[in-house]
């Protein structure tokens, strides 16, 4: 990747207030791309931003909970009037919650986290979109996890693992649907990342959410087998700018 890798290119991320997203926002306006940042904590977001402006680049912190229909598409809109357009869509942003048996998780809550992950997505992808196809060109990318390869490894994690799958089977079907167009679809797997993701299962209770799962999180951040969100990001950005293909599952490098 080069500093003119995206330049001229608008950008918008989710889950941009702190690691992969904030790295891969980062990443995205060093390569010239103007970034918008959406992600639920202002403050985190605006955090993202200064770091960027001081590299000299550009950023639009745009606040919105991915959950709440009325602020997403709140937020589509103020990305528009302010961007006018998105090239490259880079769906981040996610929750692991609810943890624990299936057998007392609370489905409301299940469901509320399939609309985070998946919905939400899904909402930015078809929003974007047409302005992709009508340009030739655009890339979206859905952020997912190895989870769906393994998911002998998320037990306890089922609302998390069946989101990410269906995350996965939309991206390969749109990208087959896009084919032509100059438009990609890609899913990019991050790794085990030192986030606040894999941190907050770490301070769960191991007799809520099982034990074999606390254990997997609390040993793999012990044996020093995390990756930096930095590192993460930078795979991704380097999938991003090589790979021309779609419908691929990338795997961190």
């Amino acid at each position: 990747m080069t500093e003119d890798s995206f330049a001229g290119r608008t950008a918008l991320v989710t889950g941009a207030g702190r690691g992969i997203g904030r790295a891969a926002a980062m990443g995205l306006a060093g390569g010239g791309a103007t970034v918008a940042l959406l992600a639920r904590s202002h403050d985190e977001l605006a955090e993202t931003a200064g770091l960027i402006r001081d590299q000299g680049g550009s950023a639009l912190v745009v606040p919105a909970d991915l959950g709440d229909d009325g602020q997403l598409s709140r937020a589509i809109g103020r990305v528009r009037d302010a961007l006018g357009a998105v090239d490259i869509l880079v769906n981040n942003a996610g929750v692991v919650w609810p943890l624990g048996s299936s057998t007392t998780v609370d489905v409301v809550e299940w469901a509320a986290a399939m609309k985070v992950n998946v919905v939400a997505p899904v909402t930015l992808t078809f929003a974007f979109l047409p302005g992709m196809i009508e340009r030739g060109w655009g890339r979206v990318v859905n952020v997912s996890t190895g989870a769906v390869a393994n998911p002998a490894a998320m037990i306890g994690g089922n609302a998390y693992v069946t989101a990410k799958s269906a995350l996965e089977a939309h991206t390969i079907n749109l990208a087959l649907e896009l084919d032509g167009t100059g438009v990609t679809a890609n899913v990019y797997r991050p790794g085990l990342v030192d986030t606040a993701m894999p941190s907050w299962i770490r301070a769960q209770d191991p007799a809520r959410i099982g034990t074999a799962l606390h254990q997997r999180f609390v040993r793999s951040h012990a044996d020093g087998n995390l990756l930096t969100p930095e590192h993460s990001a930078r795979s991704l950005l380097t999938h991003l700018t090589d790979d021309q293909r779609t419908g691929q599952v990338w795997e961190v490098s």
